[in-house]
């Protein structure tokens, strides 16, 4: 008979979530989950069915707590670049914010098992590619709109952002000043002509020039 859950189910994926974002999915074995989670490998196995499917219930979770909500929420008749402007912003914050500098739970996981040809291998690439389509759908409503130049290769566009994502992400395991980050994100998006200047509030710096500049 398997032993009796003596824990919440939701609490449990949100332990396995931190601790697969701190260490990575390596180092989180079923013993490593067995004894954090205080259950025996049998439970954890009648409970979770495998590692694996643990993993795929932790990355949904995820999804819906990342900065990059907004812009996978974002509706047809809004800016793309006012939200990715906010989204990256929102994005430096909460990465330096983080005491542990644990990056992205699900950049750290395309770099750690993208590479493996099993079930997470794919499963890591199939998550790559509905990112893309999701930016893309947002780039072609941002072309149909005027807002991008009828001239934009929307898929090409869409790897771009993706790219940024990813690398800023990335970026923040070392880099952890806040400052730095977005120096890093508004370069490159005033580059990619995504920028909206009046989507980010001034800091504290720019109101001071702005005075200096008064007449």
């Amino acid at each position: 008979m398997a032993r009796p859950m003596k824990f919440d189910r939701d609490e449990a994926v949100e332990i396995v979530m931190n601790e697969i974002w701190r260490d990575g999915y390596e180092a989180a074995s079923v013993k490593a989950l067995s004894e954090k989670l205080s259950i025996t490998r049998s439970s954890f196995y009648n409970t979770f069915g495998s590692r694996e499917a643990l993993f795929r219930e932790a990355m949904r979770r995820y999804a819906g707590l990342g900065p990059d909500c907004e812009l996978y929420a974002m509706t047809k008749d809004a800016s793309l670049k006012t939200v990715l402007t906010r989204m990256f912003r929102e994005v430096c914050r909460r990465r330096a914010a983080d005491p542990e500098h644990r990056g992205c739970l699900a950049t750290n996981s395309v770099a750690e098992l993208l590479a493996r040809e099993d079930e997470l291998g794919a499963f890591m690439s199939e998550l790559l590619r509905a990112v893309v389509a999701r930016i893309e759908e947002k780039v072609g409503w941002a072309v149909e709109k005027g807002e991008l130049p009828a001239s934009t290769d929307v898929h090409a566009m869409a790897l771009a952002i993706q790219s940024l994502m990813l690398g800023v992400n990335l970026q923040s395991k070392h880099v952890h000043d806040e400052a730095d980050l977005w120096a890093s994100a508004s370069t490159s998006l005033k580059a990619l002509g995504l920028w909206d200047p009046e989507a980010v509030e001034p800091t504290a710096e720019d109101r001071a020039a702005a005075r200096a500049e008064d007449p």
